[in-house]
């Protein structure tokens, strides 16, 4: 049985009844009722998710992993394909949006290379899961192999497992490699039967006549590949990305391990898509960081039934919009283990 098999029979509801007795704690505690408005909400959830009644989400992990296109070839980016590697640099020496905004939430960046076409030797702090040097050209074929989608999938469903030994309370989703939001598109288009005009955008911040090649390049792969929307697995291997069959492989540990999963934008959320399309309790484990400026990405959320935290009009991935969600999260956690409660206030209470 592969790993993917036993993750997914390992995968269960969440304590439900725990949503309604944390909801009776956080009552009691010196404010009035529902006041903190969003913060008991990710309180009950966190507790939910956890099955732990003063959870701790001190040690929080965003992985960011890396990996390349061969859609680049259409020239449906800003920047050409060897940015990937060079971001991966800078994500090692902490100058990444992501490594700033993890800083000041207190949050660990981990950087996985899953499928960067470049040899990075020994480089100190980088996870080396290397699948392949890239994904095929899906306006072309296949963009992968379904050896290779397992093979993703298995790195991200290890990382999870390494975090429920390391006792990681909170784990967030990035990514980072060029040309990753076409795959994206062409995800949800399938999944959820939309045109590929409703759910592609600019990226990287590309002009007209650009965006018109990058909807055609997409058009010529769905069309192609006729990816099966009843099999996730299919959708991802003909027209995924190595690094979201990581991310769907991480949620689906995380789910399996119990461990809360900050959801950042359109690129993790594809991956997180496929995830709860494979198996539909992965939906209570997610939290989705913000809601992105890429227009897929709304529609992402819909089918998760995914409230977004933020609304910043973020659109810079690697897992940034994670690391300022992670903050509230753990916000929430900390009302329902350090607020008083009113008799320990000596507060009349209602």
């Amino acid at each position: 049985m592969h790993l993917l098999e036993t993750t997914l029979a390992q995968i269960n509801p969440i304590a439900v009844e725990l949503l309604s007795t944390t909801q009776t704690r956080l009552d009691n505690k010196t404010k009035p009722l529902g006041s903190l408005g969003r913060l008991e909400e990710f309180a009950r959830r966190v507790v939910a998710i956890s099955g732990q009644q003063q959870p701790d989400l001190s040690k929080k992990v965003i992985f960011t992993f890396a990996a390349d296109h061969g859609i680049t070839e259409e020239g449906v980016s800003l920047y050409p394909r060897e940015v990937t590697s060079q971001m991966v640099f800078n994500l090692l020496n902490g100058g990444a949006g992501v490594n700033v905004l993890a800083r000041h939430a207190g949050a660990e960046v981990r950087v996985v290379d899953v499928g960067v076409d470049h040899d990075f030797a020994d480089c100190p702090g980088l996870i080396r899961r290397k699948v392949a040097r890239g994904t095929r050209n899906l306006a072309k074929g296949p963009a992968m192999t379904r050896a290779e989608t397992l093979a993703a999938l298995s790195v991200g469903i290890e990382l999870a497992a390494q975090c429920r030994a390391e006792g990681v309370g909170l784990v967030g989703t990035g990514e980072m490699g060029i040309g990753n939001t076409s795959p994206s598109s062409a995800i949800i288009a399938t999944i959820a039967d939309l045109t590929v005009e409703q759910v592609t955008h600019r990226g990287t911040g590309i002009n007209d006549q650009t965006l018109a090649a990058k909807v055609s390049a997409i058009k010529r792969g769905l069309e192609l590949n006729r990816p099966d929307p009843a099999d996730p697995l299919d959708v991802l291997t003909k027209v995924g990305g190595l690094e979201i069959a990581a991310i769907a492989g991480l949620v689906l540990g995380c789910a399996a391990h119990r461990i809360p999963v900050v959801v950042d934008g359109f690129i993790s959320t594809a991956g997180a898509l496929i995830a709860s399309e494979l198996h539909p309790n992965v939906q209570d484990y997610l939290f989705a960081a913000h809601e992105s400026v890429e227009v897929g990405h709304r529609f992402m959320l819909e089918r998760l039934g995914a409230r977004p935290i933020l609304d910043l009009d973020l659109r810079l991935g690697e897992g940034t919009g994670a690391a300022l969600a992670m903050i509230l999260i753990e916000a929430g956690a900390k009302i329902l283990t350090e607020m008083a409660t009113f008799e320990q206030a000596g507060v009349t209470g209602h």
